[in-house]
């Protein structure tokens, strides 16, 4: 998926995991399948699992979730991932990374939840709490500023997507220009996730069961967490997650904007390279413009 990505696989884990900590070094190491864009996680023994990055530019993500997930994890409604032991360079792979406790369920690419309205208000209530804990010191998220920062890229999604068919130009045009015009955020920073997709969630038997993934982490405007309204919900359930996500007018119509910038740059970008990251782009962008147009 990318120019620069690293090669990885399960002997270079294992001599990771042998050099580092000798204590684990006779559990066996297996791949984990994932459509994820910036690292690889390989499963240890039967109640850990490594996670390294694919891209040098990922590898700032390690000290940020090693720092802030115990600090965040004992306040949240929905399990999240603990960092059991920090990795540093060695055997070949110049990056850090860390060994996680493992959380049982798939993540919903492979097992999509069923029970959508419960898994919206735990959702809903997740991006609540969240939002509340104290975010002092905390860092800065990759999407938690205004999303005209993203226009360039959106407009250029707009413009390929459009003279395909695969969405309209003008429509989507019209939507994307309203969002800009959408009053910014004046609040303090908040705590966001800011990668709230499907393939950042796990299930067990169609019901939701953790939140993982955050290498987004960080403060800024809540709105971007608001996206997974759509696409994960449905225009029937999308109401039980905003009322536990308790949100105000412009942030929920900001969060459609993420939506639909979300699923544009994703159906662009990841069409070929990560078919299951583009369709999750694709429900996402539909999902906006119907629901701005009214016809959802």
């Amino acid at each position: 998926m990318h120019a620069d990505e690293l090669d990885i696989d399960e002997p270079l884990v294992g001599r990771l995991i042998t050099a580092q900590f000798p204590q684990w070094a006779h559990l066996p190491v297996s791949k984990v399948a994932s459509a994820g864009t910036d690292n690889a996680m390989y499963r240890l023994g039967d109640d850990m699992v490594v996670r390294l990055p694919r891209i040098p530019g990922a590898a700032r993500q390690v000290d940020k979730e090693q720092r802030w997930l115990p600090h965040l994890g004992p306040h949240l409604p929905i399990a999240v991932p603990v960092p059991l032991g920090l990795g540093v360079p060695g055997e070949g792979f110049d990056l850090p990374w860390s060994v996680y406790g493992w959380l049982e369920g798939n993540n919903l690419f492979d097992e999509p939840v069923t029970e959508l309205a419960d898994a919206a208000v735990e959702l809903g209530r997740f991006v609540a709490v969240l939002r509340k804990v104290d975010a002092t010191g905390g860092p800065t998220s990759f999407r938690g500023g205004p999303v005209a920062t993203r226009d360039t890229d959106v407009r250029a999604a707009i413009r390929d997507l459009g003279a395909d068919g695969t969405v309209d130009a003008d429509a989507a045009t019209e939507a994307w220009e309203s969002a800009l015009r959408l009053p910014q955020w004046q609040g303090d920073p908040v705590w966001i996730h800011s990668d709230l997709l499907p393939g950042n969630m796990l299930a067990s038997k169609g019901r939701l069961t953790a939140v993982i993934d955050f290498g987004g982490l960080g403060v800024g405007d809540p709105a971007v967490d608001v996206m997974v309204a759509w696409n994960l919900f449905t225009a029937e359930t999308r109401g039980l997650f905003r009322e536990a996500a308790e949100v105000d007018d412009d942030t929920w119509a900001r969060g459609r904007g993420w939506a639909l910038a979300f699923g544009l740059m994703a159906e662009h970008y990841y069409r070929v390279k990560n078919p299951v990251l583009a369709s999750v782009g694709r429900r996402s962008m539909y999902e906006a413009l119907a629901d701005f147009h009214g016809t959802s």
